[in-house]
């Protein structure tokens, strides 16, 4: 099939690299040209698994081609996914200004039938907003669908190449049968594709998301409670999990979500669910526990030391989860303000999400090269992001290279029996 992807950001480039893998032909349009000319070199501007390498093979083919010129990629195509970003307004609401202006561009490039599908998390009704922007610019017919992404960063070309389910909202026949086509090649192993009204499509994001978050909020106030009162929430973790009616998916508690999704899309539902006159009061808590999440390691920081002036605090750990270089919404973020706004320096290490970092903190906090650089005569060593390689130190060389042996674990990663053996003064989350 024929295909453009507008917009080349984290949703529209593994979109594109993967539907270029099964042989259709993909146009790849983005405004940034120098995004674009780093693209048409093989280099992608984000960090994720695989994702370099598929976009390399298939430009090599000719399956996959990147431009700044829309028009082209609309008049050469069928089929039209719609991947810009809808960053959250100052109410909260999802922001729709870059999903309209491409509608709007689409319009004025349309030269026949096209089935223009929504691919960017949006609210109810974006759809409705779609077909009248476009239906404004062209006489052409068209149909827009509504096709919503579950892609998890650090995973996300498995999650497309191999979805748990897809789901189209489709009001007309045609689109719906040119998308089931579309997909089919993606579900042979049984996936479901699951066809439902716009608005039916449109909210199920939200609601996954929401699901999930609430669930992480939950078990950080279970384990909130665990440290009150002497319980380990490990052990109370694997029993709710044990539960078929729950399992244990997004259980594990730690010190917050964050990233492109969660927190944007929680807030979106809320602002949504508000204009519709209700009070989505879960949602609420589920917010305001994580903000507070967030700060929560800071807390033991300022408890063990009393004063962190002058003291130097090692952090591992950057982005918002491991696998991507991801900081937004980052929970390293709020600790790193809170650490310097008491007098502390923070030396970092992240395999990937440096640069981010200085493109955040700049010269505010040392960055570390190696894991190991970072901890050399630092005060306390904080674990933020649980990437593989901090799973398995060497404790020894750690307890040697640390001014003190105190390590704060934002993740649970390690044992609290087996680091007290060691030696260290150690903290976790929702462990006695």
């Amino acid at each position: 099939m024929k295909i453009a992807v507008i917009g080349s950001g984290y949703v529209g480039l593994v979109v594109g690299a993967c539907l270029a893998e099964n042989g259709n032909d993909v146009t790849c349009v983005d405004k940034d040209a120098t995004k674009v000319r780093m693209l048409q070199r093989g280099r992608i501007p984000i960090y994720e698994p695989g994702l370099e390498e598929l976009v390399r093979r298939n430009r090599a083919e000719k399956r996959l081609t990147f431009t700044t010129n829309l028009q082209q990629g609309v008049r050469s195509s069928q089929i039209i996914f719609i991947a810009v970003g809808t960053p959250t307004g100052e109410d909260g609401s999802a922001d729709l200004r870059h999903v309209l202006d491409v509608a709007r561009e689409i319009g004025k490039a349309m030269n026949g039938y096209k089935v223009i599908v929504d691919k960017s998390t949006v609210p109810v009704g974006t759809s409705e907003k779609v077909r009248d922007t476009i239906k404004k610019e062209t006489n052409h017919p068209f149909s827009v669908v509504s096709n919503p992404e579950f892609l998890k960063q650090g995973a996300a070309i498995e999650d497309f190449m191999k979805p748990d389910r897809v789901v189209i909202g489709a009001e007309d026949t045609r689109s719906a049968e040119i998308m089931k086509e579309l997909y089919a090649p993606f579900t042979r192993t049984g996936a479901p594709i699951m066809m439902m009204d716009c608005a039916s499509a449109e909210l199920c994001k939200y609601a996954a998301n929401a699901m999930l978050a609430t669930r992480i909020s939950f078990m950080n106030e279970v384990a909130n409670v665990c440290e009150a009162v002497g319980a380990d929430v490990d052990q109370v973790r694997r029993a709710v999990a044990s539960d078929r009616r729950i399992g244990p998916a997004f259980l594990f508690p730690g010190v917050g979500y964050g990233g492109s999704c969660f927190p944007k899309d929680v807030k979106a539902l809320l602002r949504f669910a508000a204009s519709q006159n209700y009070d989505f009061q879960i949602l609420k808590a589920v917010e305001t526990v994580n903000d507070r999440q967030k700060v929560r390691l800071l807390a033991k920081l300022k408890k063990h030391f009393g004063n962190l002036k002058g003291k130097r605090i090692a952090l591992w750990g950057l982005a918002f989860k491991p696998k991507t270089d991801d900081m937004r919404e980052a929970p390293a973020v709020p600790l790193i303000k809170g650490l310097l706004e008491a007098g502390a320096s923070v030396v970092a290490y992240d395999p990937e999400a440096a640069k981010v970092a200085r493109g955040i903190f700049g010269e505010q906090i040392e960055y570390a090269s190696k894991s190991y650089d970072a901890i050399k005569g630092a005060d306390a060593l904080v674990i933020v992001t649980e990437w593989n390689e901090f799973r398995e130190p060497d404790f020894t060389r750690i307890r040697k290279l640390l001014k003190a042996p105190v390590v704060f674990d934002g993740r649970n990663i390690y044992s609290p029996e087996q680091m007290r053996s060691l030696g260290f003064t150690y903290y976790s989350i929702g462990r006695a």
